[in-house]
């Protein structure tokens, strides 16, 4: 089912974006890895060392404990308990006794009572599940320290998207600069004159008061789930289903950005994919696939 398969792409973008970083350094993605008698849609693992500067490497490599990492996103159009137990146990039999894994579950129906409780219930802490229902919308996960922090980073009903703006930061930061520099040569007569420690001051203020013009005029936010998107830009908030839409179209603007226009009977719509980063081809592919299965339901 294309909703199945656009909840995986979604959370392989957020791997290579780094956007489960707080679970773990994830460094290798495959998808369709044999585990046991499972196909798994998509696998990544990694461990829990930071990346970075010299100290970051030096204070992991002393203190952060050297587990590896396991992350399976598994999807079906129905999951029983029994098939979750022998998940758990191939997974078991394949990795270490001592690592971490963190299964996501994916299915189209509603849960029944026996899989909900068999997730709530697990009893191994050095397994963390959280699953999502395409119908219902639940998202059950196990009552232990690792399914509540994925639950808390995962999020499988939804994935955002956003990407720094280097043009506008720095419009903004200009912005709040002159705006500080404007004050100097206000204050000029009582200050008796303009020292570096008072440039220093306005620049610092600057980039503080600058981030907030950023964030409330300029940074775009691409919300996307099974059913539709919100946009964020700045403070303005967009939003729409995929039922309410006909076609789509990638959209050069006259700045060569790149979107993804949504055409509707009312209009139409831009998702701006290069101010959020995400990649042209796939997104394409799935959002006209969502369109086309919202219509046929």
């Amino acid at each position: 089912m294309e909703r199945l398969d656009f909840i995986v792409d979604l959370v392989e973008e957020r791997l290579v974006r780094g956007g489960l970083r707080w679970l773990a350094n994830f460094r290798e993605i495959r998808r369709d890895r044999r585990i046991g008698e499972f196909t798994i849609p998509l696998y990544a693992s990694g461990g829990l060392e930071e990346r970075g500067f010299l100290l970051s490497r030096v204070f992991s490599a002393l203190v952060t404990p050297k587990y590896k990492v396991h992350l399976l996103i598994y999807t079906s159009d129905a999951i029983t308990a029994k098939l979750l137990r022998r998940l758990v146990i191939s997974c078991k039999d394949s990795f270490g006794p001592d690592d971490w894994i963190f299964i996501g579950l994916v299915q189209a129906r509603p849960f029944e009572k026996t899989i909900r409780d068999a997730i709530e219930n697990l009893a191994d802490e050095r397994v963390g599940i959280v699953a999502y229902s395409l119908e219902s919308r639940e998202e059950p996960s196990s009552d232990n320290l690792l399914g509540r922090a994925l639950r808390r980073h995962l999020k499988l009903g939804e994935a955002k998207f956003e990407a720094l703006d280097p043009v506008n930061y720095v419009k903004s930061f200009t912005i709040a600069f002159l705006i500080c520099a404007s004050l100097l040569m206000l204050l000029s007569p009582i200050l008796r004159a303009v020292t570096p420690v008072h440039l220093i001051v306005a620049a610092a203020l600057s980039i503080i008061l600058g981030h907030r013009i950023y964030k409330a005029r300029y940074h775009t936010i691409l919300l996307l789930d099974d059913e539709g998107f919100k946009l964020w830009r700045g403070r303005d908030v967009i939003g729409g289903e995929w039922s309410s839409f006909t076609d789509v179209a990638i959209y050069i603007t006259p700045k060569h950005e790149l979107n993804l226009r949504l055409f509707s009977d009312e209009g139409s719509v831009d998702l701006p994919l290069s101010r959020v980063g995400l990649p042209r081809r796939d997104t394409y592919r799935i959002i006209r696939n969502l369109i086309s299965e919202a219509d046929s339901r």
